[in-house]
C-alpha cells in the first residue's frame, strides 16, 4: 500500500473520548417487502439485499431522532460502514415481507455500533443478525472527525434512553 492510500486505524483507535458511551435496548422496526428485484433466478432474496434493508433501517432510525442524514452530509459530516458482519439465518423468498430491526448497540467517540435482525413478517423467523460500526467522517477532508457534531451527539445520546 502506498502511502497515498490511507487506511482507517482500527476501530479500537477510534475511542478518543472514553467518557461519552451510550447504548439502547429498544429495537427500531422497519418493515420491507421481497420484490422480484430483490431476487436471484430462483426467488430467494439476494444476500446484498438485506445490507440495503438494514441501511434504510438505520437511515430511517436515526429520522425518528431527528437526525435527517441528507441534511447531516450537507453539513460535511458522514457515518460510513467501517465494519460489517452478518450471520444468514434463513432465506426470504419473492413476495416475502420482513421486519429490520435495528438499534444502536454502543457509541464510544465517534465509533457507533449498531445491531441488526431481520425476520420473516409472517413466521417471526430469523432470517438475518448482523453488527455494523460505523465512524463520523469529515467530508472536506476525508479524516474520522474526533467528536460527533453536539446535534448528534445528544439525538443519539436520547436514543440510549
Amino acid at each position: 500500500m502506498t502511502e497515498s492510500q490511507a487506511q482507517l486505524p482500527p476501530t479500537t483507535a477510534l475511542v478518543e473520548d472514553q467518557a461519552l458511551h451510550a447504548t439502547t435496548d429498544k429495537w427500531f422496526e422497519y418493515v420491507v417487502k421481497a420484490h422480484p428485484h430483490h431476487t436471484d433466478y430462483g426467488g430467494i432474496v439476494w444476500h446484498g439485499a438485506y445490507v440495503t434493508w438494514m441501511e434504510e433501517a438505520r437511515v430511517e432510525c436515526l429520522q425518528s431522532i431527528g437526525i435527517n442524514f441528507t441534511e447531516l452530509v450537507r453539513l460535511g459530516c458522514d457515518l460510513p460502514v467501517v465494519e460489517l458482519s452478518l450471520r444468514y439465518h434463513r432465506s426470504l423468498k419473492m413476495g416475502e415481507g420482513a421486519v429490520v430491526k435495528t438499534r444502536m448497540m454502543e457509541m464510544k467517540g465517534v465509533r457507533i455500533d449498531w445491531a441488526y435482525q431481520i425476520q420473516n413478517l409472517e413466521t417471526q423467523e430469523l432470517c438475518v443478525s448482523a453488527l455494523v460500526t460505523l465512524v463520523a467522517i469529515d467530508r472536506d477532508n476525508g479524516k474520522i472527525m474526533r467528536r460527533l457534531p453536539p446535534a448528534v451527539q445528544e439525538a443519539l445520546v436520547k436514543l440510549s434512553r
